[in-house]
């Protein structure tokens, strides 16, 4: 087959191929050198190409596949595949023959399931499991079981731990009861701080909460779980003040009596401390002038003067005693800051509401009350008991005067 080439000289020649020739096999470094041979000033790919006997398309080929950048797709002849796409392709390999092993052990296990015939899934799962063949995850994601339950079955059901005493149960039991008996309302946790409270005292060792919560379950002391629902309601403010006198919240509530009267309450609540301050009972209505008496006497107790040192925080809900414009005006001159709740949000105040229900459910519901002349008789008791002897969860089950006390040393107010 005749062809023709041009020279680099310029003159035309006419070379004839006379036999078959074989394909020329170009090496790495041969192809590098014509490509790069062909990128110096001056020279082209034609006269590369004829220098070296290669066809112009291949070298072009040859300094387009260089240029994306990759030797061995030259050496090869092929096309550059980046290694970013290289590991993309590696993980979908890897990631659909897990799959791929998932479904095989999966039909492996049906198979074997469907061998044990038409039972109950968990019965199916616990004599798949027991044959040993498959570990309890697959077992359990394809036939939808329990792992755990399925783990239970096949080891068998352990022995429970039986009850046990230890020697100084003899002792605290009575205790216990004593505490329980005294205090109806009060769980294994206020049992606890009691108990340990008298235990200080008497020099022994304390115990443990854990201890306390057997004992009263094993004789049948414990208290129901659950007191009731309240209202699912999100409140993201908080009353909690890290330090005593930073903010007060005072609130009204009512006692029933069993002749059909009423004693009114009202009270000042420290939010940090816990205490209550000073507190007011009537059978008559709760007064814008006794809110007034009460915020003079707390101010007198905790700080020892007629104003404050700083400002205080007088937290309270929309009760005409407390919106009276003499009470806003007192409060201004005593040196506290009026806050209000909003309308329908008893949340708002909530620890003044947590203490209503604390005291009527540890005090009011557990004495007689046969008329209001009773009730304001043991008035007084009851309070001192609250801030004496009552343990708070939240000042770590130690009481408001305790926690008061604790803290003496940076406390800047007298205690009575």
């Amino acid at each position: 087959m005749p062809g023709s080439m041009t020279s680099a000289s310029g003159f035309e020649r006419i070379e004839v191929v006379t036999g078959v020739q074989r394909r020329r096999r170009w090496s790495l470094d041969e192809k590098i050198r014509a490509v790069e041979e062909s990128s110096i000033p001056g020279m082209t790919v034609s006269f590369v190409a004829r220098k070296y006997g290669i066809s112009p398309s291949q070298l072009f080929r040859w300094r387009k596949l260089m240029a994306e950048g990759d030797k061995v797709a030259v050496g090869a002849d092929d096309a550059v595949v980046s290694a970013q796409e290289k590991r993309e392709l590696m993980r979908r390999i890897r990631d659909l023959e897990r799959a791929l092993g998932r479904k095989t052990l999966e039909v492996e296990i049906l198979k074997e399931a469907i061998e044990v015939g038409p039972r109950k899934k968990t019965d199916i799962a616990c004599a798949v499991a027991a044959g040993g063949r498959f570990t309890m995850k697959p077992i359990a994601e394809t036939l939808g079981v329990s792992r755990s339950q399925l783990a239970c079955r096949v080891a068998g059901s352990a022995p429970r731990r039986g009850r046990y005493t230890k020697a100084d149960d003899a002792w605290l039991l009575p205790m216990i009861r004593r505490i329980a008996d005294g205090r109806a309302s009060y769980g294994y946790r206020r049992v606890t701080a009691l108990l340990n409270r008298e235990l200080r005292q008497e020099g022994r060792d304390l115990v443990n909460h854990k201890r306390v919560y057997r004992l009263m379950s094993q004789n049948g002391l414990l208290l129901a779980r659950h007191t009731g629902r309240g209202r699912q309601v999100n409140h993201d403010g908080k009353l909690i003040t890290l330090r005593s006198n930073l903010r007060w919240c005072s609130d009204t509530f009512e006692i029933p009596c069993w002749n059909g009267e009423k004693v009114r309450v009202g009270f000042v609540l420290d939010t940090c401390d816990r205490e209550a301050i000073r507190y007011v009972g009537t059978t008559a209505g709760i007064s814008g002038e006794m809110i007034r008496d009460l915020m003079v006497e707390a101010v007198e107790v905790r700080f020892g003067a007629t104003e404050t040192s700083h400002a205080v925080e007088w937290l309270t809900d929309n009760g005409s005693c407390y919106t009276a414009n003499e009470t806003v005006e007192q409060a201004y001159a005593l040196g506290m800051i009026p806050c209000f709740t909003p309308i329908r949000s008893p949340e708002s105040n909530g620890m003044a509401e947590a203490f209503v229900k604390t005291f009527k459910r540890d005090y009011v519901y557990l004495h007689d009350r046969p008329d209001a002349k009773t009730v304001l008789a043991q008035f007084h008791e009851w309070f001192e008991d609250y801030n004496e002897v009552h343990p708070h969860k939240g000042l770590k089950m130690r009481f408001p005067r305790e926690f008061i006390r604790t803290q003496s040393a940076t406390a800047s107010f007298p205690v009575n």
